[in-house]
């Protein structure tokens, strides 16, 4: 089996043994193959191996150790930064088809926080977007964002169910450039509720964003609503002070 040639060896071979565990290739609950014989398949040292069978064990996609093989277990794949704001983009990089359904695009008065998070003043207008999202045709998240009128003007020619928004708005020249998260839990609401198929009150992860310039210009703030058993969040630290945040995929039983 072949790897792609870009980026190191190491981050090579974990993403192809990633490939191998999400897909089943290697099952859950059974030993993945031995350094040796990864070596051997590859035609590598056994360094490289090393590296990566560390990183998918500090993944949560290996467990065992202490003398002991380890052992394959599914998760999601983490999304690099870069890629955080896009759902559809972070859905594509872990093999999955990712999929929406607009409920609504409008101009209305912006919340009160929405006015407050975007820097308006009471009584100013802005373009909300409500759509469920989907994960291979399964619901797993509401997506309201309330964006400025200079941006979100965008979207009355564009369709928001043919893909990603932020694709089109960066196509549009829109400088999103930063986005600031703050995650929590909440309850599910009555549309929630409707939208995700699950009871009122249900218990949500929500993801309240705001996307701001490379000037510090706020753009859009976002209120994103995920069914828990879809999708988790991590946050690792460095010594450095270096923060990676990272979206996964649960998997349903």
């Amino acid at each position: 089996m072949k790897t792609s040639t870009d980026g190191p060896l190491h981050q090579r071979l974990s993403a192809e043994f990633l490939r191998r565990i999400n897909s089943g290739e290697w099952p859950e609950g059974r030993p993945v193959p031995s350094e040796a014989q990864l070596c051997a398949e590859f035609g590598v040292s056994r360094g490289p191996v090393r590296q990566a069978l560390a990183t998918l064990r500090r993944e949560g996609s290996l467990v065992g150790g202490q003398g002991k093989p380890p052992v394959a277990r599914r998760t999601a794949p983490s999304q690099p930064f870069a890629t955080f704001l896009s759902f559809t983009q972070w859905a594509e990089s872990i093999g999955r088809v990712p999929g929406q359904r607009t409920v609504e695009v409008a101009r209305r008065r912006a919340s009160p926080e929405a006015a407050a998070r975007l820097g308006l003043a009471e009584g100013e207008f802005v373009v909300e977007l409500v759509r469920l999202r989907l994960l291979d045709g399964v619901p797993a998240m509401v997506e309201r964002s309330s964006f400025i009128a200079e941006v979100g003007r965008h979207l009355y020619d564009f369709d928001p169910d043919s893909g990603s928004v932020y694709a089109e708005l960066l196509r549009r020249g829109v400088g999103l450039h930063h986005a600031r998260h703050t995650i929590d839990a909440v309850a599910a609401d009555a549309t929630d509720a409707q939208l995700l198929e699950v009871e009122v009150r249900e218990p949500l992860l929500r993801v309240r964003r705001l996307t701001s310039s490379g000037q510090g210009e706020p753009l859009e703030y976002g209120d994103d609503r995920y069914l828990p058993a879809m999708a988790t969040f991590t946050i690792d630290n460095t010594i450095e002070g270096r923060t990676v945040v990272g979206r996964y995929r649960t998997e349903e039983d």
